[in-house]
Parts: C-alpha cells; structure tokens; sequence
C-alpha cells in the first residue's frame, strides 16, 4: 500500500523531550507508545495537512476536542503558527501538561483550555479536530454548536471510520454537517494499517 506524503517542516525535537518530561509525570500516553511518539502520535497529528492541501484551505481558528496529550492540537500549533489553535480537554492534568510545553516551547498560538465542550459559549472556530475520542455520533453533538457556518470538522479514524458514518447519517441531517469524504493515508511504522481523516462541513 502506497502511503500518502506528509511533509513535516517544523523540528520536533524539543518538543519530543518536552513531551516525554511531561510524561513521566502524568502518564499521558503508556511508557510502550512513547518509542512511538512521532510515528503513532505527531506524525498522525499532522496529516490534517492532507486536508490543508487538498482543499487549498488555512484557517484562522481551530479547536481540537478532547486533546488529550495535546494531540494533534500541539503539532498542529508549532506546525502552523499562523493558526490559532485551541487545545480542549476536560482533566485538569492533560491541560497542565500542555500549559508547561507551552511556556517551555513559547507557542504563542496555542490555547490550553480546561473544559467540557458542551459548556463553551460564544465563540466558533473555522476548523474542529478531534481524535480517539468517541464515536462519529457522539462528536457530532459537541462540534455543532461550535463550528463556523461554512467551517469544517476533521474526525482522525481507522477501522471503523464509515460504519460510524452510516450511524450517523440521521444526527448529522439534524445538526446540519455534511460528510464530504474520507482521506486515507498510513503511518510510517506500519503502512499496512489504513488511517482516516473524515472531512465534514457545516451547511
């Protein structure tokens, strides 16, 4: 299977240290995956640049739903530091350790943000990340009411990324998102393994 090109710009390096500092102290990913950091977690972030590309589009804001660790929301930040990005995550901790590798790395750019989706309001952002978070479905009903008209959300899938899609064909007639197509690419560990970036638009 022939993998889909992404071309990191930025050096990753000092975040990868950051990171693994951050982690030995908040356990964010398992001591197993951190051998994996950039194939599995800062690589995978960054094919959003596949959309980027393709749709010949940048935008202003994004906002990535449950960050977790700060992924893709960290890479995506250092990336492209012409975007506002923000990093939002219900456990206080995760949000600590993204605040520290942002005052250690100076992202300017980047907004760590404790909260549940559903309690932001008044504000929407151009562009929705989310990855290995919930269900299709589910997201559908955090990312609605903060997504710009015309704006975009970007769902990180695998396996079952189109049975998640027909689950939830009637939710996204309701909330006025429109699937718009699947991106596929792999990761450079294993190019056996097919990725997926779902493209949907508010309409």
């Amino acid at each position: 299977m022939n993998s889909a090109i992404i071309h990191i710009n930025k050096d990753f390096s000092r975040f990868s240290e950051c990171f693994l500092k951050q982690n030995s102290i908040l356990n964010l990913i398992s001591k197993n995956e951190e051998k994996y950091l950039y194939e599995k977690h800062i690589y995978d972030s960054l094919s959003i640049q596949l959309f980027f590309e393709k749709y010949n589009y940048k935008p202003e804001t994004l906002l990535d739903i449950g960050t977790g660790g700060g992924f893709p929301a960290v890479p995506i930040a250092i990336e492209y530091p012409e975007i506002q990005v923000t990093a939002l995550d219900s456990i206080r901790k995760k949000i600590l350790a993204i605040e520290n590798i942002k005052s250690e790395l100076n992202i300017s750019n980047l907004t760590p943000l404790c909260a549940r989706a559903e309690n932001i309001k008044g504000t929407s952002f151009d562009v929705i990340t989310s990855r290995a978070v919930a269900t299709v479905d589910k997201l559908v009903e955090y990312v609605s009411p903060l997504i710009k008209k015309g704006g975009y959300f970007v769902a990180y899938k695998s396996k079952r990324a189109m049975d998640e899609i027909n689950d939830a064909k009637d939710i996204l007639k309701k909330n006025h998102l429109q699937f718009i197509e699947a991106l596929n690419y792999t990761l450079p560990l294993d190019e056996t393994y097919e990725r997926k970036l779902l493209i949907f638009k508010s309409i």
